[in-house]
């Protein structure tokens, strides 16, 4: 019996399954150097190995989507590579939705090699998302892009960022465009709502898209020129939002920072988590897990 293609299901499809079953918590593995001192653990490659390799099995069947932060790993090289393959390897073997935090961004070329390492089928670095910069034009991102999308992966771009040192760039007003007269910010929150209403309109399909945006927990998003009230509600565009947690979000104002963003925000949380060492991270998880729940309902 003869069958076409299997039809590949985008990442937006696969993160509102994730929030249906798991809730939107995700967890972050960051192996700073002091957290491995906690855990007891070198600051080595095998270190960071071990310690994300603990998250991932306390995060399977807690939550549904971890986020590991590549710098930690990058900065032992090849071999921190190489402990970065198998926590995502363990990661992919759990059912777990992986956003690699790499923050890449380049053009031509280079941006396209960029999401072949991380967004191919089958690669060693294989991810589900992964976060870009898009400071040189979101068109320069056209490639990774149209590789995630065939791939049914996602990508999540920077736009709103929790350092301050960023605000004066992301607070900037675009001159020309179609999004002139708006901020950078919101330029680059209009321009993928723009692609995942085309994406979804190819598709037929409406919900989540599979494009997102990084907006931070710990600001005020009006003043990047955010209305939170305009956000598309056929298709919708998921957040990653970091500052929950450690860096002073509060999870009970996610409505009154997000609006109408709020049921596509993808709830990240790191140090608050993994502080609690490697005994007691099942119980944190769960907690946070609980208390994210309850404020969605």
């Amino acid at each position: 019996m003869k069958g076409g293609p299997a039809t590949v299901l985008s990442f937006g499809e696969r993160l509102e399954r994730v929030f249906a079953e798991s809730g939107q918590l995700c967890v972050g593995i960051d192996p700073h150097s002091w957290l491995l001192d906690d855990w007891n653990l070198p600051d080595t490659a095998a270190g960071a190995e071990s310690f994300g390799r603990t998250v991932v099995a306390a995060a399977a069947g807690r939550v549904g989507i971890v986020k590991p932060q590549v710098a930690f790993y990058e900065r032992f090289g090849s071999a921190g590579f190489v402990a970065l393959e198998r926590v995502l390897a363990d990661a992919r073997q759990a059912g777990l939705l992986v956003i690699g935090d790499a923050k890449r961004g380049d053009v031509g070329t280079s941006a396209l090699a960029y999401a072949q390492a991380w967004l191919s089928s089958g690669s060693p670095l294989e991810v589900d998302a992964l976060t870009l910069a898009a400071y040189m034009g979101v068109g320069s991102l056209d490639s990774p892009l149209t590789l995630a999308a065939a791939n049914g992966k996602g990508v999540f771009l920077l736009a709103a960022t929790s350092n301050p040192e960023a605000a004066d760039i992301q607070r900037a007003i675009v001159a020309d465009g179609p999004y002139a007269g708006s901020s950078v910010a919101r330029a680059i929150l209009d321009d993928v709502a723009d692609r995942n209403a085309r994406a979804a309109s190819a598709r037929l399909t409406t919900g989540l898209g599979s494009v997102g945006v990084v907006l931070g927990a710990t600001l005020d998003l009006s003043s990047f020129g955010i209305d939170l009230q305009a956000a598309p509600t056929e298709f919708r565009t998921p957040v990653l939002a970091p500052g929950f947690g450690h860096q002073g979000g509060h999870i009970m104002d996610l409505t009154a920072i997000y609006g109408g963003y709020a049921g596509g925000v993808i709830v990240s949380e790191s140090r608050s988590v993994l502080s609690a060492g490697p005994h007691r991270i099942e119980e944190a998880i769960e907690r946070r897990v609980a208390e994210v729940g309850a404020v969605r309902g």
